[in-house]
Parts: structure tokens; sequence; C-alpha cells
């Protein structure tokens, strides 16, 4: 006797919402982002161009423009070349050992997160200032922290610290130990697992957490402007720079400089796109 079950709904039937409801959710959306995010990227250049190529282009050569961008690049390398070697290193120890004072070590990496930049800032003010724990020190071998790039470099990977390692941390843990376990187990030194293994397996993930990294790093303002001391064309940073010439009611300069670092931005959000894609491939090869 053949016994006829009812077809089970798909996953897409199951999950279908009336055709108003779906509009009106997806009209809502598209609204939200264009009044939040697409607008105002297009005030910026709007603005930036509204006098001309020409003002826009004199606007980003001048030398006080040259010196923030080259000081918000040379910053962003520094910051993200040491949050790269911490965060592998972090989530190294963090996805293959267990150790006491691991749930610890956690909550420092997320530390930055809940603490306000401006803050961070002034901590680094506290140690390195003047009349700080290190100041008279600092002073007496003639080392300045605050007020020059180290400083400024110091409050940028402060603020940008668990990017890379809390995008590697989840990553390496869902890996597990298999491969390196037999890799050594085949004779091959630790160094060589590491460079031959591991890394080839959380290769995006790195590149994921570096671009994060560095665009939070290149956006900084509040901990860096507690350090920088403002010194034109020495320690503004582009954000900085940004503040400076509205204030001065240079608007074409200030948009300019402000468009530069929202193309950087878009630039990121399509690198940031891509390696998604890599990162979801790379799982469903693993899962596989």
């Amino acid at each position: 006797m053949v016994i006829n079950r009812p077809a089970t709904p798909s996953a897409h039937e199951i999950r279908t919402e009336p055709f108003l409801v779906r509009w009106t959710l997806i009209t809502i959306a598209i609204t939200f982002l264009t009044i939040f995010v697409v607008l105002p990227l297009v005030v910026v250049f709007t603005e930036a161009f509204s006098k001309g190529i020409g003002a826009y282009l004199a606007a980003l050569s001048d030398p006080e423009a040259l010196s923030a961008i080259r000081l918000t690049l040379t910053v962003a390398a520094i910051s993200v070349g040491l949050n790269l070697v911490f965060g592998v290193i972090a989530a190294w120890a963090i996805a293959k050992f267990e150790f006491r004072g691991k749930v610890f070590l956690i909550t420092l990496i997320d530390l930055p997160f809940s603490v306000s930049p401006v803050i961070s800032g002034l901590v680094f003010v506290l140690l390195f200032g003047a009349q700080g724990y290190f100041g008279a020190w600092l002073m007496e071998h003639n080392v300045q922290i605050l007020f020059a790039v180290p400083g400024i470099a110091l409050a940028t990977t402060f603020v940008t610290f668990p990017f890379v390692a809390r995008e590697l941390i989840p990553l390496m843990q869902e890996q597990g130990t298999q491969e390196e376990e037999a890799a050594i187990s085949l004779g091959a030194s630790g160094l060589r697992t590491f460079l031959r293994v591991t890394i080839p397996n959380i290769k995006w993930g790195i590149l994921y957490g570096v671009l994060l990294c560095n665009a939070r790093a290149m956006g900084e303002f509040g901990a860096v402007s507690v350090v920088s001391g403002h010194i034109r064309g020495e320690t503004n940073t582009m954000p900085l720079l940004v503040e400076i010439l509205y204030n001065e009611y240079q608007f074409v300069a200030s948009f300019a400089i402000a468009s530069l670092l929202a193309f950087l931005a878009l630039v990121t959000l399509i690198v940031k796109t891509v390696l998604e894609s890599h990162l979801e491939e790379g799982q469903t090869a693993s899962d596989d």
C-alpha cells in the first residue's frame, strides 16, 4: 500500500512574507541607507568639486594637505603592522592552547571597543606628558612621544588593537589543531608548520583584519586629537585637518580632504566585499 504524504514546504516557501510586508521593509532599508549613507557621501563630493577640478587638486596638493596625507598613511602602516603581529600571536595562543588567564586576555583585547578614544588619548598624556609618569625621564633623554609621530602611532595602535585578533580568533578556533598536529607528527618544525599550514589557512582572515584595522586607523580622530598637539604641517592627520580647515571656513579644501577619506572608505568597502566572498568560500571548502 502506498501512503501519500503531504509535501514538505521548502525553506523559501516558509520564509515568504506577504508582498506588502516585503516591499515595506525593503523601502525602509533603502530610504534609511539613502539618507544616512548615500546622501552624506554625495554632499561631500559635491562640495569638494563645487569650485571645479582645479580648486580640488590645488587643495589636495597644498603642502599642509600633503603632510597630513603622508602622516595618516605612515601612522596607519605602523599601527597595522604592530596589530598584525600581535593579532596573529594572540589568536594563535588563544585558539591553539589552554592556559590560565585566557578569558582575561580576551577581555583585554576587547577593551578598546568599550573605551572612548578620547580617554585612550588621555591615558598616553598621563603616561608620556611633561607631568606624566615617564615625562621627566623622556625630557631628560630628549625623547618626544606626545605631539609627535610616536604618540599618534601609539594612540592609533591602541584604538585599532582588537581588529586583527578578533577576526582571527574565531577562524582559528573553528579550524582546530588537527592539521598542525599532523604536520608536526610528520617531522615539520613549529616554524615550518606555522608558515606552511597555519598561515595559508588564515590568509584571507588576516587580510580582512588588516583591512578593517587600516580603515579604522586612517579615520581615527578622538585619540589622535588629544596626543597630536595640532601642529600644522607636522602632527595633523587627515581627519584633524578636515576639522581645522572647516573651522577656518576653507570649505573646498576641507571637503576635498574629506572626499579623499570617503574615497578610501569606498575602496575599503569594495575590497572588504571581495575578502568576505573568499572567506565564505574557504569556510565552505573546509566544511566539505
